[in-house]
């Protein structure tokens, strides 16, 4: 006869409070990070591959500038990312999914969080974000992009820049995009302008920083409007 443990932990119900303590974890351990931007990649880039190498140059130029780095905690273009936050005093923050594959949180994060469901995890990416920055990677960075942009599409939340590093890298997928999803209706013209596309790290930067300045002036415009009726 099954025990009440092997019962319980098998139920729909369970899973609801594990789903349930990783939100409260995650909005308590988070709810200070104000200007943070989450850089994505592949977890199979090498040491010496020059995307490593950008990666952490583009974390430490950011945390330079008082933004804190957000990455999946894992090896690859996370290390990269969290290794330059370190190097620059910056903040470096993991969220760490935990998967058959046993991915180790790698040694250079500042600030740890553990996930058993990536919907969760994800959830902590686009609410501490004031950007995504896309660095070279398969499946799971794909589904990090899709997932931005997507959120940005239907408004779900509000826009923030979302940034594919690497104009060689992500032709085809852009050329695909406007080639095939425009051709076929699927994705209006304005979609494209969802995503933006930059080779180095100082693009990388004034990206987010025009665009929350455009932001800015934008709600100044509109208040001085509203106050001349």
């Amino acid at each position: 006869m099954p025990t009440l443990k092997q019962d319980f932990t098998k139920e729909d119900p369970w899973r609801i409070f594990r789903i349930m303590s990783e939100f409260v974890d995650g909005f308590e351990e988070l709810s200070d990070v104000k200007e943070a931007v989450s850089i994505f990649g592949s977890s199979k880039t090498g040491r010496k591959d020059r995307f490593y190498r950008l990666a952490e140059e583009t974390a430490a130029l950011l945390s330079r500038n008082g933004y804190s780095i957000i990455t999946g905690a894992g090896p690859g273009i996370m290390e990269a990312a969290n290794k330059g936050a370190k190097k620059a005093g910056g903040e470096s923050i993991g969220l760490n999914i935990l998967i058959p594959t046993m991915q180790r949180p790698n040694k250079y994060i500042t600030r740890l969080l553990e996930f058993k469901y990536f919907f969760c995890r994800k959830v902590m990416f686009a609410k501490y974000s004031k950007a995504f920055v896309v660095f070279p990677g398969g499946f799971g960075t794909l589904d990090e992009f899709f997932e931005a942009v997507t959120l940005v599409q239907t408004k779900r939340v509000e826009p923030f820049p979302v940034i594919l590093f690497d104009r060689e890298y992500w032709k085809g997928l852009n050329g695909w995009m406007r080639d095939t999803l425009l051709k076929h209706g699927t994705i209006g013209r304005e979609d494209l302008n969802l995503l933006t596309i930059a080779d180095t790290p100082g693009e990388v930067l004034k990206t987010i920083e025009d665009f929350y300045r455009g932001k800015e002036h934008l709600v100044r415009r509109i208040v001085n409007s509203l106050r001349k009726r």
